[in-house]
């Protein structure tokens, strides 16, 4: 474990510093469009290792592979014509795709949790396609922040939770989407919503000519699929048109808070709000209500993580 974690900058001499770290095998914070993503060798088992250790995150959760470009994908899948028009459509960007591993693969098996398949993306930020080419092979990076609290989008969150624990955050401001990546996933020749995320399902409808299907059994498949996730330390209440005594009010819209979402009623800004708020309202202590957010486009995503916030904890 490092004595401190390094506060690096998106300049070429720190990005050429935090790559040299992931080959030496330690744990590098880094942003995405997404969120800031905690990234590894996704071929060093005890790197790999090293992401559960410091997020304290349950082993049978599978974690995205970072890539620089779709041609490297293609070297750890059996890849698909489905694959390919959503590659095409949507990589570089907020899409996560759930592919088939190919055999001689050279992924550790951590990285699936001993799934048949890997969660692969291609992100979009300019500081992570750098460091992802600069480093040059797949890099392991589920959200920097400990297993099941508040996705981290600025640098200072990550720290926050795992400063002392990692060696070193990439820090390049506020991700600018602030919610994870939609996962799709296939059966047989039909796109599966694994997850609701950044990138609107109805887009990639769009894209495919046909609905996207859900999945068909309730097992943990890709990233993100914990019941109990991306939750604050207090108890979170959804659907709320006020607060109770006591509560910090997360407004939306019309419905005043402490803090708001979005006072416009902009999902896109609502999303790249989100954890942002919610780490706000956590400092304070406290239980949390939440205004209503509306069932459509990032929406789904918004209510998705909400109501993993909201799950009954162990």
């Amino acid at each position: 474990m490092p004595a401190a974690t390094q506060h690096l900058t998106a300049t070429p001499a720190d990005i050429d510093r935090a790559a040299a770290l992931l080959r030496d095998g330690e744990l590098v914070s880094f942003p995405t469009e997404t969120v800031y993503g905690l990234g590894a060798d996704a071929r060093k088992g005890e790197s790999v290792a090293a992401i559960y250790e410091a997020k304290g995150r349950p082993s049978f959760n599978p974690l995205i592979v970072h890539l620089a470009e779709v041609s490297i994908a293609k070297t750890y899948v059996d890849w698909s014509d489905t694959a390919d028009q959503l590659a095409h459509s949507f990589w570089p960007g907020p899409l996560t795709l759930v592919l088939p591993l190919r055999q001689g693969h050279s992924l550790s098996p951590l990285v699936t949790a001993g799934l048949p398949t890997v969660a692969l993306r291609v992100p979009a930020h300019p500081t992570a396609q750098k460091l992802l080419a600069t480093f040059g092979g797949p890099v392991a990076a589920p959200s920097a922040n400990p297993s099941g609290r508040i996705s981290p989008t600025t640098a200072q969150h990550v720290l926050s939770g795992l400063d002392g624990r990692i060696a070193a955050v990439v820090d390049d401001g506020p991700c600018n989407v602030g919610l994870e990546s939609t996962i799709i996933g296939l059966q047989g020749d039909k796109a599966v919503l694994l997850r609701a995320g950044g990138l609107p399902s109805e887009e990639i409808e769009a894209v495919l000519g046909y609905s996207l299907a859900l999945p068909e059994t309730n097992s943990i498949t890709a990233p993100g699929q914990l019941t109990s996730h991306y939750a604050p330390n207090g108890a979170v209440r959804l659907n709320a048109t006020c607060a109770k005594k006591g509560e910090l009010m997360l407004g939306f819209g019309p419905i005043k808070g402490v803090l708001n979402l979005s006072e416009n009623g902009d999902l896109i800004e609502a999303a790249a709000n989100l954890f942002g708020h919610l780490h706000q309202l956590d400092k304070m202590g406290g239980p949390i209500a939440v205004a209503p957010i509306p069932m459509h486009g990032l929406g789904r995503a918004i209510n998705d993580r909400l109501n993993r916030a909201a799950a009954p904890r162990d």
